[in-house]
């Protein structure tokens, strides 16, 4: 048995660090570096892993050298690609993180996971975006994510298959484009009629959460001046799921999970900042955080 199977796609991340200031058309900007590292739902299993947990991906890679690179970066965290037919060409992103934000250009062929695969490593938990609620086998806890595709596709009218989830994440963003709602905590109580709990991620103002009638709220780490914040989404998820699967109530679920990803913004790349169980554990208690039942020894 497997702790967590990442559906969700992922991606060779090429982040170009220090950069001047963002291009404009026709214009030519410097960079101080280029990084290469696991994006997308890798960030998520890399950082699962790094908590402690047992992680595999099961997103189809390309027999390419990207594939090569992303395959061997992830065998480097312990984290198992499962994925058993290729991808034409492995999803590639440019991130250009700049100012506390950041630009990003993506090839993705569109090659996904598919449902048996995931089943295979007969998952506890499965993190899947909101257009594989098919891969995620009976039995197995799942918690979803949405991208800008799913948001088109499901503007207003999000499917009727969140009623299984544990857990949705989104962005405000993708909050009111979902649920057609003026106000983050309007969206998130109205998609809270569907999945279990419903996070909402703030930026640099933390999250919210809407379930079982109950809004909650964790404010964001103070960062005077993050590298990047690519992937801050992705690593709250992954530390939630930890939190979850360890017994932590929703509250506990919620602080924890932001306090993962606002300790990672300082690291240029998703994965550069997902601290080890240890450190988060010691950051929190800094914090009076009290650690999951299941974590303490």
């Amino acid at each position: 048995m497997t702790d967590l199977v990442v559906a969700t796609p992922v991606f060779l991340d090429l982040t170009f660090v220090g950069l001047e200031s963002p291009p404009m058309l026709g214009e030519e900007r410097f960079a101080a570096e280029l990084l290469r590292s696991p994006g997308g739902g890798a960030i998520t299993a890399v950082a699962a892993a790094r908590l402690g947990m047992s992680a595999a991906v099961a997103a189809p890679l390309g027999d390419d050298v990207a594939g090569d690179i992303v395959r061997s970066m992830l065998a480097e965290d312990g984290v198992e690609w499962i994925a058993t037919r290729p991808s034409p060409r492995t999803p590639t992103t440019v991130v250009m993180p700049f100012g506390g934000d950041r630009a990003m250009v993506t090839i993705d062929p569109g090659a996904r996971a598919s449902a048996s695969d995931v089943a295979a490593r007969e998952p506890r938990a499965v993190a899947a975006s909101l257009d594989q609620l098919y891969v995620v086998p009976n039995g197995a806890t799942a918690y979803v994510t949405c991208g800008d595709d799913d948001l088109r596709a499901y503007a207003g009218r999000p499917p009727a298959g969140l009623g299984g989830a544990r857990a949705l994440f989104v962005n405000q963003r993708e909050a009111l484009g979902l649920s057609g709602k003026d106000t983050a905590a309007d969206a998130a109580a109205s998609l809270a009629e569907l999945a279990e709990t419903v996070v909402v991620t703030l930026a640099a103002e933390g999250a919210m959460a809407f379930g079982n009638g109950e809004a909650l709220a964790a404010p964001g780490e103070a960062v005077a001046n993050p590298a990047d914040t690519t992937g801050a989404g992705d690593l709250l998820t992954a530390a939630y799921i930890w939190a979850d699967l360890h017994g932590a109530d929703p509250e506990a679920r919620l602080h924890w999970a932001v306090l993962y990803a606002g300790l990672a913004v300082t690291t240029p790349t998703g994965v550069g900042g997902a601290v080890d169980r240890a450190t988060l554990l010691r950051e929190g208690a800094a914090r009076g955080l009290t650690p999951p039942p299941l974590t303490r020894d």
